[in-house]
């Protein structure tokens, strides 16, 4: 119970979450905790593809760290001294106001026309960011083309010869399988050029962005990612990008658990195609927040359902509202959180059940603004309802 009413509501329904440079996301059972940490990573995609069944000698983590670490990306984003909005940092440290810094990340590129592929949070409000490509001293003063704060997602441009650009090959994180070997590139507490290992821990995980919304898909991995990791490459055996090292748990320390989060690179492919093509993103926004319905939530607020999810609010004249999906009317604490209880009950989108907020969320989200989808609520006294709803486009932020 504690942990439903204590969910990220408005966030859960609306849409993607970005990391932050240096800190890491504590998630328990699927849900961002709002106060949790975030992190930063370096990387670069695969320029050719490692055979993992190779034989002999031939450590793959090494064959892979010497195919794709040049394609692998040390970035120094120059934060502004004003530029100090929030008085804790990613980590929950205090930072010294108006004290601006430079922040470092990891990134990789993914063509020979000098775009890199890192989080948003690593260049977010700089006012000049430098790059370093793989074993290189030799600094470049990149162009921020385009940035994704909702999937933490951003891409860079340098001017640099072709033939000094080593591009990683972009995988199929659909594909990918819990217990997968993988391998992280990137420039942990400035330490550039680091690799790690680890495998695959979990899937379909959810993160939080900064601006409030869930990205989904995310792929949680036990190798080594630490502040300066974000933004980096999480590589397959067979050389590619799977993710872009995101956040981490921390676990109440400022250093790895074992517990980190990749955004899937088929996320950030669309997102960069989106930036290219149109020089920003849109993404599909339905307007609620509400909560997952379990046996113990029906017990306990005598619902008719023991699946689906509670509406708790519905943002004024948005999509749903529009459609004629209803909040609550009844303010109420429950274990110390409050609540608005007398809202719908989802109970299917687009004929298939709906069990928890968290596939509301996936559906939004593999949505396009525009899109129409059927949702079926139960209403009062177990009266069924059913309306079409067609999606907008998402704000900048859930707040």
């Amino acid at each position: 119970m504690r942990g439903f009413f204590a969910s990220s509501f408005g966030s859960a329904l609306l849409g993607g979450l970005v990391v932050a440079i240096f800190g890491a996301i504590a998630i328990s059972a699927g849900w961002v905790d709002a106060k949790s940490e975030r992190t930063t990573t370096v990387t670069t995609p695969v320029s050719a593809p490692v055979d993992a069944k190779e034989s002999g000698d031939t450590n793959i983590v090494n064959e892979i760290y010497r195919n794709d670490g040049q394609g692998v990306a040390f970035i120094e984003a120059t934060e502004p001294a004003e530029e100090s909005s929030s008085p804790l940092s990613p980590f929950g440290e205090e930072e010294e106001s108006g004290g601006g810094g430079i922040a470092t990340g990891s990134g990789f590129l993914i063509d020979t026309e000098g775009h890199i592929v890192t989080n948003n949070h690593v260049v977010e409000g700089a006012t000049k960011v430098e790059v370093k490509l793989g074993s290189s001293d030799v600094s470049h003063t990149a162009e921020v083309v385009g940035t994704d704060p909702a999937t933490d997602v951003a891409l860079l441009k340098v001017d640099v010869p072709a033939d000094q650009q080593h591009p990683l090959s972009l995988g199929d994180s659909s594909k990918v399988q819990v217990g997968d070997p993988v391998v992280a590139i990137g420039n942990p507490f400035g330490l550039d050029r680091t690799v790690t290992s680890g495998i695959v821990s979990a899937l379909q995980r959810q993160i939080q962005a900064p601006n409030g919304f869930s990205i989904s898909h995310v792929i949680q991995t036990d190798a080594a990612i630490n502040p300066g990791n974000s933004g980096g490459p999480l590589i397959d055996t067979s050389g590619s990008v799977i993710g872009i090292n995101s956040q981490i748990q921390t676990g109440g320390s400022n250093g790895n658990v074992g517990i980190g989060f990749a955004v899937p690179i088929n996320t950030a492919r669309e997102v960069v195609q989106q930036i290219e093509q149109h020089g920003e993103v849109k993404h599909a926004f339905l307007g609620i927040s509400g909560g997952s319905v379990t046996p113990a939530v029906a017990k306990a607020l005598k619902l008719p359902v023991e699946k689906g999810v509670l509406v708790n609010e519905v943002v004024k004249d948005g999509p749903a509202d529009k459609a004629g999906i209803e909040g609550g009317d009844t303010e109420a604490t429950i274990e110390g959180a409050k609540v608005t209880l007398g809202g719908d009950i989802i109970i299917e989108m687009e004929g298939k059940p709906v069990a928890s907020m968290e596939e509301v969320i996936n559906l939004v989200n593999s949505a396009k603004p525009g899109d129409k989808v059927e949702m079926t609520v139960l209403r009062g006294d177990n009266e069924k309802k059913t309306f079409t709803v067609t999606l907008g486009v998402r704000p900048k932020s859930a707040e």
